[in-house]
């Protein structure tokens, strides 16, 4: 007998409905609860704080390289392009459909500015050195407390910035209000790349922590989001999921090789040859006419990033509605940005083979890992130890420099290691070291 295969359908999919907002009265806006989703993100302080956290480059100062927060911005602007083109064709698609089409542009950049507000200082090396301490180094001893007390020790060792931002977005921090952020069940959906729990983590991605699993289950239920093998505990994605993550794909490829250059890991010539892979025929003939006329090496390579993002945009538009269908009943395994044509997406890996042999293995890229890894070591020994053992008197100098927010009084070891995880990841690269030199009595302040 044949599976009787079971869609996703879009009225409920693109729901304005926000968590935890029952309890609350809302006036009404001319805004819609998607556009304001947006505006309550770029507001807040999280996002804010991104301004000084480490995208892949170190910041340093005289070259402006990427940071979270400029990175978030443009992956946020390339979402809304994606979204609003999906938004056209779904509404030619299904033109009797009553749903919210037209907001997926708003619903894809609000996710984009939000899905790397839970990664840690030290950019992706700041996730590594947190899960290194937990396999390799001192936390590795809590392990079987942890467990023993019901926590889910994944959780920790496999440490995920995109996790964290839903426990970010949704947890209720003490003093705050209930639904965290409070934002559309639709975007907060939009953000979780990989919708099952750590336990379940074949390569250490997961979207949720334990304590904020069932908030998610209530956002997949309200969104009616299915389950391919009902026998499983792990969810589809999320439909425009698939529109976020290409955006952020797009940017940080692209970016990065700008960076390079700009850094000076790529000569001009490498980088423009790289770029230029993109295109072919017509479209190559017009852009180097175009790369004639400017003479600035900057602007021609700015030229060539542009028509690169506008070609993506289109190509992954176009694989999001090939597969819109399959995407709906949650059998589409694989990121928009590996189905493009075969000219662009060799281009495309191109880029991703140069930047790992000349970007990520650089000395500027490695030294931050190297400085992340031994940072967060010592805060998070002298943390943990603190909340484990608050009445000591080291302990109690140690807690009074945590903000009021964080549980400090969790009643077990999960929750005291992940009241101390929230507040180091949402340091910025500055503050963590500066906390650190102030706490292994490097910066004294002066007598």
């Amino acid at each position: 007998m044949p599976k009787i295969l079971v869609y996703m359908n879009w009225t409920q999919l693109l729901s304005g409905k926000r968590l935890g907002i029952e309890a609350y009265h809302e006036r009404k806006h001319e805004r819609t609860n998607f556009q304001r989703d947006y505006d309550r993100l770029i507001f807040s302080s999280p996002f804010r704080r991104l301004q000084n956290k480490t995208q892949v480059f170190p910041l340093p100062g005289s070259i402006f390289v990427h940071n979270r927060l400029t990175h978030s911005l443009e992956v946020s602007c390339v979402g809304r392009s994606l979204g609003n083109n999906a938004a056209t064709l779904l509404l030619q698609k299904y033109p009797a459909l009553e749903s919210n089409f037209s907001e997926i542009g708003s619903i894809v950049s609000a996710a984009c500015l939000a899905h790397d507000m839970g990664n840690p200082p030290f950019g992706h090396s700041g996730e590594r050195a947190i899960s290194a301490y937990f396999t390799e180094g001192n936390g590795k001893q809590l392990e079987q407390k942890v467990r023993e007390e019901g926590g889910r020790w994944e959780d920790f060792a496999r440490f995920e910035g995109n996790a964290n931002a839903i426990r970010l977005l949704t947890h209720q921090f003490i003093g705050r209000r209930k639904g965290g952020f409070a934002l559309t069940y639709s975007t907060l959906a939009s953000i979780v790349k990989y919708p099952y729990a750590s336990i379940l983590s074949e390569k250490g991605k997961f979207g949720f922590f334990q304590s904020e699993e069932e908030t998610y289950l209530i956002i997949a239920d309200e969104l009616g989001i299915i389950k391919p093998n009902p026998d499983a505990a792990i969810h589809a994605r999320y439909p425009l999921v698939y529109l976020v993550e290409a955006a952020d794909d797009i940017c940080y490829q692209i970016m990065d090789i700008e960076d390079a250059h700009k850094l000076r890991l790529l000569t001009s010539e490498e980088t423009i040859y790289l770029l230029l892979q993109y295109f072919d025929g017509k479209r190559l003939e017009s852009i180097s006419d175009t790369l004639t006329i400017v003479s600035d090496t900057n602007e021609q390579i700015a030229y060539l990033r542009s028509c690169i993002i506008g070609l993506l945009v289109d190509e992954c538009t176009q694989i999001f509605m090939e597969n819109e269908e399959t995407i709906r009943n949650g059998l589409y395994d694989k990121p928009l940005i590996e189905g493009i044509s075969d000219l662009v997406r060799d281009a495309y890996r191109t880029c991703s083979e140069v930047a790992q042999q000349k970007i990520y293995i650089s000395n500027e890229v490695l030294d931050i890992e190297l400085a992340g890894y031994h940072i967060f070591s010592s805060l998070l020994d002298s943390f943990i130890e603190a909340v484990t053992n608050p009445a000591r008197s080291y302990s109690k100098l140690l807690l009074n420099r945590m903000p009021e927010q964080y549980d400090i009084h969790a009643p077990d070891t999960y929750g005291k290691i992940q009241c101390v995880l929230d507040y180091i990841s949402g340091m910025t690269d500055v503050y963590a070291l500066d906390l650190y030199r102030k706490i292994t009595g490097m910066s004294l302040p002066a007598v």
